[in-house]
């Protein structure tokens, strides 16, 4: 792999939003943690890893947090942060984020031969923004530690969350559509784009010829090679339909110990389904109908 300038490698690590959740303003990574790797046996980055690791958590789930209101808007701040408030709950108040990282990093089967590449090619990067970035007061070689630490995370398919792939392409293209949301509110770019703004990343991460496709293209081995645009245009699809079915099942307020709905689901709400509660069968088909105990033809 060609290293890269640091401009090039400071612009990628913001257009992912990781420089500004760890370090910008507000960071949760402590500053002392980017120091020079100490001279050790065994990984000298096996610390900053571990605390980089909740540090991409949050950012995943602020990231996916912006999808969830973008297919079902509701009464929370990133609702109205992308111009569609609503008086009603919607997706975040269903815990459609949770159902999206839980489907993402634990049901959803991906192939070592496709979470490869898209690592390899995530810890590539793209080109600078040309914007201000944040956390320009790191130095070189703090910048660099915090580079190698995400790389070490992201070539490691073994150990690498579904969600965490998925938020930096988003975040990616986020930048691509709104340069200026490597800063704002929010951990996440694409969390800080406008509704519109979200559906062009949508349209990016579908179409053919976007920058993403080339990027992913070179890593992708035979025969997957020049097969990406159809998989990106299918994890479009996916992420739009799994944020849907959370929003509107009875995740949120299911008890898996009792089988029981301990309150009304959202989707129930927000569709008017079983305005009086669930219906445990009808008195009708309770036995024979009209009293009768046997039919005949």
């Amino acid at each position: 792999m060609n290293p890269k300038p640091p401009l090039a490698r400071r612009a990628f690590l913001a257009r992912i939003g990781l420089l500004g959740a760890a370090v910008g303003a507000g960071g949760l990574l402590p500053r002392s943690a980017l120091g020079p790797a100490p001279a050790a046996e065994g990984d000298p980055l096996s610390g900053l890893v571990g605390l980089l690791r909740p540090v991409l958590a949050e950012l995943s789930r602020d990231t996916l947090n912006g999808l969830t209101v973008f297919v079902v808007p509701g009464t929370d701040r990133y609702s109205t942060a992308q111009g569609t408030p609503s008086d009603t709950p919607g997706g975040l108040a269903a815990e459609g984020t949770d159902f999206l990282m839980n489907a993402l990093d634990n049901f959803v089967p991906f192939p070592d031969q496709v979470a490869k590449p898209i690592g390899a090619a995530l810890a590539t990067g793209l080109a600078d923004t040309g914007i201000e970035l944040p956390g320009l007061d790191l130095l070189p070689v703090q910048l660099g530690t915090l580079d190698k630490a995400l790389r070490a995370l992201l070539e490691n398919d073994a150990t690498l969350p579904l969600s965490l792939p998925i938020a930096s392409t988003l975040n990616l293209l986020a930048t691509q559509v709104n340069p200026l949301a490597v800063n704002g509110p929010f951990l996440s770019p694409f969390a800080r784009l406008s509704y519109a703004e979200k559906a062009r990343v949508f349209q990016l991460l579908e179409g053919q010829d976007s920058d993403l496709v080339a990027l992913l293209d070179v890593h992708f081995p035979e025969p997957l090679r020049h097969s990406v645009s159809g998989l990106l245009k299918f994890v479009g699809g996916a992420l739009i339909e799994f944020a849907t079915f959370g929003a509107y099942t009875e995740y949120a307020v299911f008890d898996e110990r009792t089988k029981q709905l301990t309150g009304r689901p959202v989707g129930w709400q927000l569709t008017g389904y079983q305005p009086n509660g669930p219906v445990e069968g009808w008195d009708d088909f309770i036995g024979y109908y009209q009293g009768r105990t046997e039919v005949h033809d």
